[in-house]
């Protein structure tokens, strides 16, 4: 422990954490957490920001995030007490940067005089030095080797589930886990359009095929065969997606040739998507925002994953949650090492899915499971 203290510039506590969990700090009244990127990227910090609620409970916690964020946190309950949207800026909100709004927003941000600000948003390349012009009295975050430090950091290596990993730096924040995994909440009064849900009764499957690295995409002609399936089967299935993603719902849509299915994707604003999930008997989606959003809804979840992905990113637990993962590690076109990631080593310009071997028989079988599986969890 003597080392953790001379290293990361507190004393460890004993109890169970991801890691040390070092030493609170004093009078802390103001707390800025940075985690930019997309849904999923939230929703993954979400446990990090539960424990130092936990552990500074006086504290008011603000994220500088998206705009994603901060509907997010409008149409859920959280830990979260404000939202401030980030400027565009290099590695931390991807955009044109305008050096009189950053100035500015650095301007304001110095002016609430932060007591802790906590980063968990990446390697800290770019987030440690934007985190460091807040001006907050403590800095704690993630750290590359070719990162600003800050006063107390963790060491980042991509391979590490992410929600853990937020987690220890919590730790290091001197805040004790409080939940491994984030736990959202409909917003009181929350309901979803009266148009977009004619279920008739019936069960609902959720599928959102879309994913922001196109890899990860499992094809629609999958997807569609499963909706056929799930329909057979007396369910409702609405695919969801964003505007970008409308021409794949359609398709999906228009292959499963079914009155049974239909596409909400492009219709829905956060609120609606958030009514419309924890109303979901099942969601199935690829490693992507919407899928991680229904487990934090507490609603069972098939997900289809590149192996990699499953080690940051897949749900820890089996009981509600499947995990299908695909095992490829090479480029289908060139051959390159897909297991490489990031700054490690270049990408490739083919967007081969690397989870096309999933077979849609094999999530159908987990799709109905789960859902017997909810009846009997919601009517013992």
């Amino acid at each position: 422990m003597e080392q953790l203290t001379a290293e990361f510039g507190g004393a460890g506590r004993a109890g169970t954490g991801v890691g040390p969990v070092l030493d609170k700090f004093e009078s802390v009244s103001r707390i800025v957490v940075l985690r930019g990127g997309g849904l999923g990227d939230l929703i993954f910090a979400i446990p990090a920001i539960a424990a130092l609620k936990a552990a500074y409970p006086e504290a008011s916690i603000t994220l500088l995030g998206t705009p994603a964020h901060e509907a997010l946190i409008a149409a859920t309950k959280s830990p979260v007490d404000e939202v401030q949207v980030l400027p565009f800026s290099e590695g931390v909100r991807p955009g044109a940067e305008n050096e009189d709004e950053l100035d500015r927003f650095f301007g304001e941000m110095r002016a609430r005089r932060f007591d802790l600000a906590v980063q968990i948003h990446g390697g800290g390349r770019y987030s440690n030095p934007f985190l460091l012009r807040l001006g907050a009295r403590h800095t704690v975050g993630t750290r590359t080797p070719d990162a600003a430090s800050l006063e107390r950091t963790v060491p980042y290596l991509y391979y590490q589930h992410e929600p853990l990993r937020a987690l220890e730096v919590a730790g290091f924040a001197g805040a004790f886990p409080v939940d491994l995994e984030a736990r959202l909440a409909p917003a009181e009064g929350l309901r979803a359009p009266a148009q977009t849900v004619d279920d008739g009764g019936q069960p609902l499957v959720v599928m959102h095929p879309g994913a922001t690295d196109p890899r990860r995409r499992w094809p629609v002609e999958r997807f569609a065969e499963l909706a056929v399936a799930c329909a057979a089967d007396g369910f409702q299935v609405v695919v969801v997606g964003d505007g970008s993603e409308k021409d794949i719902a359609d398709r999906i849509v228009e292959l499963a040739a079914s009155s049974r299915v239909r596409s909400l994707a492009g219709e829905l604003d956060m609120g609606g998507l958030v009514a419309l999930l924890a109303s979901a008997a099942v969601v199935v989606g690829n490693d992507s925002g919407p899928r991680h959003l229904a487990q934090a809804l507490g609603v069972p979840t098939v997900g289809i994953f590149w192996a990699g992905n499953v080690i940051n990113a897949g749900a820890l637990g089996r009981s509600l949650h499947r995990i299908h993962a695909s095992w490829v590690t090479a480029c289908a076109t060139c051959g390159i090492d897909v297991t490489q990631v990031g700054w490690t080593a270049p990408r490739c310009a083919h967007d081969d899915s690397v989870v096309a071997g999933v077979e849609a028989r094999d999530v159908h079988e987990d799709v109905r499971s789960l859902a017997a599986t909810e009846i009997v969890r919601q009517h013992p």
